[in-house]
């Protein structure tokens, strides 16, 4: 651990721009690691907070593919919709880069032939998997199969998204292509290799030895038992023709691997920005007094604790990571989230279903992040979170604050009086907060940091609750004064240190308290006054406002529309029964018929006790469909019969034939009957 380093370089996770940026994401990485960039420049630090879209990866040709448009329109396009979410939500990225560009295809070209310059790749032939019908070599998410480690039967070839290994394609137990459904063969290839296993003792020294302890259990964790595991060679060049081609002799045909390709992104988008703002990128890359945090999910650990440092060890001349903080996933509902599924939530639909309302999702998100384990988002939580927390503990304080200033003072803070030792006690556990929050923070435990700065906001409402400056105003009004004084260096103090977690917010708050934006996370403490007597405050505003169950009530149902047009999607015909004779056909003797009775059999779930007029006689049918239709409801129903099924005893009533039935899209039991009422009972269906 870097101790008081000169600068910070923060990196979040480049997202793919084959899809916009849901709640998962921001969980996982963006939100956490704004928090941390908005903390260190409170302190005046150095900050270098680095992103861009990723561009290159498999799955931007494949949802080319799915939307019959080329690979450059959806970067394009998801480009678009993710940067200005970001900004929009106010995750305050130094700068927001992209891969395509001239700059990383240059600094990522210049990276690899360094290392192959100085020898620090192993050349191999080696047998890849091959789509003859698309004939094409299949990159790691044009594969799926099973995963041969936890048995997932929808693992790419890449990544098992269940169990978060890390694969190569032709690791896959029954692979199959992801573009025609057909089984790949193997062909021979030739590509570049980084020799992981020749790292070993330096990744084993670096992380196992130098951040046992800084390191969070979840990544030291993962990153041991690769290690335990052995390393092996990891191909950097893929057969595709979307990326960043390699830059050698002999590799027509051939791009950088994505994730080669991609963590180079954050050196170029910090060259990028550094360019812009007339600074020097090398220091933040190469100087031993630079701090260097990746924020990520966890299904990216392996690429960054193990892989990037690899290529960044054999380059020789950049810094490490300090830290890399990643958090585990965030579920939906129950639910995993999945961009190709549509469950989710999508930034950019959030904002326009929620305007002006970032700050409660970026409080619901941190609140509620996975940290440690997968936590589940469910909107009745976020409506919770805002109504019974933001609303009724932060905004309520700040609002009985500025009302009662402007009602008893004309909004003027009153020249307090002599301070009794409940001030001074509140006063120096309000001076306590910024260093408790910040030893959470810098310890990356931000929902513990975010709770101390809600629990200051309860120390404002238990001082106010306690002291009754509404009732004291009649008998001693002098005594007010000190009160309105302290409470209002309280609602200054959440004005700073809640930036972090909620700018918008803070801004908001500043605004309504006449703040020059002077003050940093360090005056809170060593400030004895943050605000001044005779200073003018505005008029209050409601910093939160109640969400109500109806606008809960849409986003739900809009999960449900979404739920049911997977399921009817996934839906998939039963395989073909084996070949009939028409001599097996024409022994059946299937007919219509009308429902006359229905009634529930006793003491069963699922039976149904039916009388049916066939037109060669009223037989009874026993039919499992109990849970799907009342008896009432088909009475008088036409329907399609095998009058000649062997008859047979069920729970003591004899079932003469059997009601032939489906199920819809929706997975939903519906009647195979003549649609008609010119066709008779007893019609034989031929």
């Amino acid at each position: 651990m870097i101790q008081d380093p000169k600068r910070y370089t923060i990196t979040a996770a480049l997202p793919y721009t084959n899809g916009p940026i849901h709640i998962g994401h921001l969980a996982g990485v963006y939100v956490p690691a704004d928090i941390y960039s908005r903390f260190l420049r409170l302190q005046q630090k150095d900050v270098a907070f680095i992103c861009g879209s990723d561009e290159h990866g498999a799955a931007i040709p494949m949802k080319a593919k799915k939307e019959g448009i080329t690979p450059q329109e959806v970067i394009d396009k998801y480009n678009g919709i993710i940067k200005q979410s970001f900004l929009d939500f106010g995750i305050s990225f130094d700068n927001y880069s992209r891969t395509s560009s001239k700059i990383h295809h240059d600094t990522a070209s210049e990276f690899f032939k360094k290392l192959y310059n100085d020898g620090k790749f192993i050349e191999e032939v080696t047998e890849q998997l091959y789509d003859e019908e698309a004939n094409q070599f299949l990159a790691d998410r044009f594969v799926m199969g099973t995963c041969p480690k936890c048995g997932n039967e929808e693992a790419y070839g890449d990544q098992c998204e269940k169990c978060g290994s890390s694969l190569n394609a032709t690791d896959l137990i029954n692979p199959k292509s992801t573009i025609t459904g057909s089984i790949p063969i193997t062909r021979s290839t030739k590509h570049w290799f980084l020799p992981l296993d020749q790292y070993d003792t330096f990744l084993r020294e670096w992380i196992l030895e130098g951040h046992k302890n800084d390191w969070k259990p979840n990544v030291f964790g993962q990153v041991k038992s690769w290690l335990d595991d052995g390393l092996k060679p990891r191909a950097v060049t893929r057969d595709l023709d979307w990326g960043i081609s390699v830059p050698v002799e002999g590799a027509e045909g051939k791009v950088l691997y994505v994730w080669f390709d991609a963590p180079i992104g954050y050196i170029s988008s910090t060259k990028e920005w550094a360019e812009r703002e007339g600074k020097d990128w090398e220091p933040y890359w190469k100087s031993d007094d630079t701090k260097l945090v990746h924020f990520i999910g966890k299904d990216n650990i392996v690429f960054h604790c193990i892989i990037f440092p690899a290529m960044l060890k054999a380059e020789g001349s950049y810094i490490l990571p300090d830290n890399v903080p990643a958090n585990e996933f965030l579920n939906l509902e129950g639910n995993k989230l999945s961009t190709s599924k549509n469950w989710a939530v999508w930034l950019h639909e959030y904002l326009e279903d929620f305007p002006e309302q970032q700050d409660v999702l970026r409080y619901a998100l941190t609140s509620n992040a996975p940290e440690s384990k997968d936590n589940d988002f469910t909107w009745k939580d976020f409506q919770a979170r805002n109504n019974n927390e933001l609303v009724a503990i932060f905004g309520n304080f700040i609002n009985r604050v500025v009302v009662l200033t402007n009602k008893y003072y004309e909004g003027v803070v009153p020249q307090p009086n002599d301070f009794s030792n409940v001030d001074e006690a509140t006063l120096a556990e309000m001076h306590a907060y910024p260093a408790v929050i910040a030893s959470s923070i810098e310890r990356y435990r931000f929902r513990e940091a975010l709770s101390e700065l809600m629990n200051l906001a309860r120390l404002g409402n238990k001082y106010l609750a306690d002291e009754e400056p509404w009732k004291v105003i009649k008998e001693n009004p002098e005594r007010v004064k000190t009160q309105m004084y302290v409470a209002l260096q309280i609602a200054i103090a959440l004005a700073v240190l809640s930036e972090p977690f909620l700018p918008f917010t803070s801004s908001k708050l500043k605004d309504i308290l006449k703040l020059d934006g002077g003050l940093q996370w360090g005056d809170v403490t060593s400030k004895e006054v943050l605000i001044a007597a005779e200073h003018t405050i505005g008029k209050a505003e409601l910093l939160f406002a109640k969400i109500e169950d109806e606008a809960i009530q849409k986003q739900i149902d809009k999960l449900e529309a979404t739920k049911t047009a997977n399921a009817a999607e996934n839906k998939k015909a039963e395989p073909q029964k084996e070949l009939a004779t028409f001599e097996d056909f024409s022994k059946m003797d299937i007919r219509t018929g009308t429902i006359l009775e229905a009634e529930k059999m006793p003491k069963a779930k699922k039976l149904l006790v039916l009388k049916v007029d066939t037109g060669i006689d009223v037989r009874t049918i026993v039919s499992g469909i109990a849970e799907s239709f009342k008896p009432e409801d088909i009475i008088g129903k036409r329907v399609t019969v095998l009058v000649n099924l062997a008859s047979r005893k069920l729970r003591g009533v004899e079932s003469e034939g059997m009601i032939l039935m489906t199920e819809d899209r929706e997975g939903q039991l519906v009647f195979v009957n003549p649609d008609t009422d010119n066709v008779a009972n007893g019609e034989v269906i031929s």
